[in-house]
C-alpha cells in the first residue's frame, strides 16, 4: 500500500514527531500532537501532552538521534495506528544518554485533513 498519500502522512507525522523531540522545537510537536495526546512510557506513567511538551522542552526528556527502522500503517476511516519501530539515543529523567531500540504505538486521528498522532505507547523491541 505503498504511494497512499494518508499513509505517506501518517509516518511523516511520526518522523516529525522525533524531529521536534530531537529539536526541542515546540511548533513541530504542536503540529504533529492532538492536544488530546498522551504518551505512556515504558514504566507504564501517563504523560498528557502539555507534561510531555514540557519535559521534553526542559531537558527532563533528551533526544538526541532516530533511525527509523519500520513504520507500518493501518488505516480505518479518519484513525489510523502506526508502530513505529527506531533506534534511538535518548538521556531520559535524568539518566544518561543511551541506544534504545524504541517501538512506539501510535494512535493517530484526521482533523481537518491533517494527521495528529493523539496516544503514543512506548516499549522496546
Amino acid at each position: 500500500m505503498s504511494g497512499n498519500p494518508d499513509t505517506e502522512a501518517i509516518r511523516q507525522a511520526y518522523i516529525r514527531l522525533y524531529e521536534g523531540m530531537i529539536a526541542k522545537d515546540e511548533k513541530t510537536l504542536n503540529e504533529v500532537l492532538d492536544d488530546s495526546f498522551v504518551l505512556v512510557h515504558m514504566t507504564g506513567m501517563r504523560q498528557p501532552k502539555e507534561a510531555f511538551l514540557k519535559a521534553v522542552l526542559n531537558g527532563t526528556l533528551n533526544y538526541y538521534s532516530a533511525e527509523h527502522e519500520n513504520m507500518p500503517v493501518e488505516i480505518s476511516g479518519n484513525t489510523a495506528a502506526l508502530t513505529g519501530q527506531s533506534y534511538v539515543a535518548a538521556a531520559v529523567f535524568g539518566g544518561g544518554r543511551h541506544n534504545w531500540h524504541l517501538q512506539q504505538k501510535c494512535s493517530l486521528k484526521k482533523i481537518n485533513g491533517v494527521w495528529k498522532i493523539t496516544r503514543s505507547v512506548a516499549s522496546t523491541y
